[in-house]
């Protein structure tokens, strides 16, 4: 062997393998990454819990007062527990989205990028640990259940948090999706404080769906976030010792046109706009530099 071919061979540089299994375990790094910097940082848990906290207790118990007798001697704090429940997911899931903003700015997200995986790994892994760190924000919210008179059970909560997870991972893809393209946090923040408190106000978890104005319900029919709070209120209630005639006032559903949608068919929307919105985050991501 010549000395070129032996100086060649010293100097070879093996490429890196692309492929599946490459791409799975890309996404286990990112949603592990999720994790490990939710554990960490102890501040965002505690913050993030304070305004389902204000919702149930500041917000719930001051408007007991001046419904006392109206809703059959069920607190309303119970009734706006899927409520609080929905907003402690909603604004996990969005921070988590948009700490990509973040990453862009400090230029983690292009080490990243250039990495020899499909940049659908990314975006699968973002949306999995988003969604998983603010299920978990939700079962802590849970965990107060008997306080607001909801009773502890076990198919409750399992029910419960697997609607939650599929709810997190809808709004952690639509966080994605709208930060693909951001560069500014303050953007960022900007644009979803905008798109959504008008969900959240909207979505039923502050009053029930029947009997209101023909203009109020076409929006509240139109608002996604609708399709994931009827389900969570309908486990909720299911648990409740209430008169039908309470459960009727309370807790009316969804309706088109008379018809109540059936909870599968409201979780399978929900499924539907998360895989459609992770699809245009995916080809998002493939544009970006």
């Amino acid at each position: 062997m010549t000395a070129t071919a032996e100086l060649v061979q010293q100097i070879r540089v093996k490429s890196p393998d692309i492929g599946l299994r490459h791409d799975i375990r890309a996404v286990r790094v990112v949603w592990q990454r999720e994790m490990i910097r939710f554990g960490r940082d102890r501040l965002r848990i505690v913050t993030a819990l304070i305004q389902p906290v204000l919702l149930l207790f500041v917000l719930g118990t001051g408007l007991s007062t001046i419904t006392t007798g109206s809703v059959h001697s069920l607190n309303l704090r119970t009734f706006m527990f899927p409520g609080a429940l929905s907003m402690a997911v909603l604004f996990t899931a969005m921070f988590s989205a948009g700490s990509i903003v973040w990453d862009r700015e400090f230029g983690f997200l292009r080490e990243m990028l250039v990495a020899p995986v499909g940049r659908w790994s990314i975006v699968v892994g973002k949306c999995l640990g988003g969604a998983t760190t603010a299920s978990l924000q939700g079962v802590i919210i849970l965990a107060l259940a008997g306080i607001v008179g909801v009773p502890y059970s076990l198919t409750l909560f399992l029910t419960v948090f697997g609607e939650l997870l599929l709810l997190a991972f809808t709004l952690t893809a639509f966080g994605v999706m709208t930060a693909a393209r951001i560069t500014q946090f303050q953007a960022f923040m900007a644009l979803n404080q905008m798109l959504l408190m008008p969900l959240f106000f909207l979505s039923g978890a502050l009053f029930p769906l029947g009997n209101l104005p023909g203009w109020l319900q076409v929006l509240t029919r139109v608002d996604p976030l609708t399709y994931a709070v009827d389900p969570v209120r309908r486990a909720v209630f299911a648990h409740l010792h209430a008169s039908p005639a309470v459960l009727a006032k309370l807790n009316p559903g969804v309706t088109w046109n008379g018809w109540r949608v059936p909870t599968a068919v409201e979780l399978l929307i929900v499924a539907a706009m998360g895989v459609v919105m992770l699809a245009v985050a995916i080809w998002e991501f493939r544009k970006a530099d």
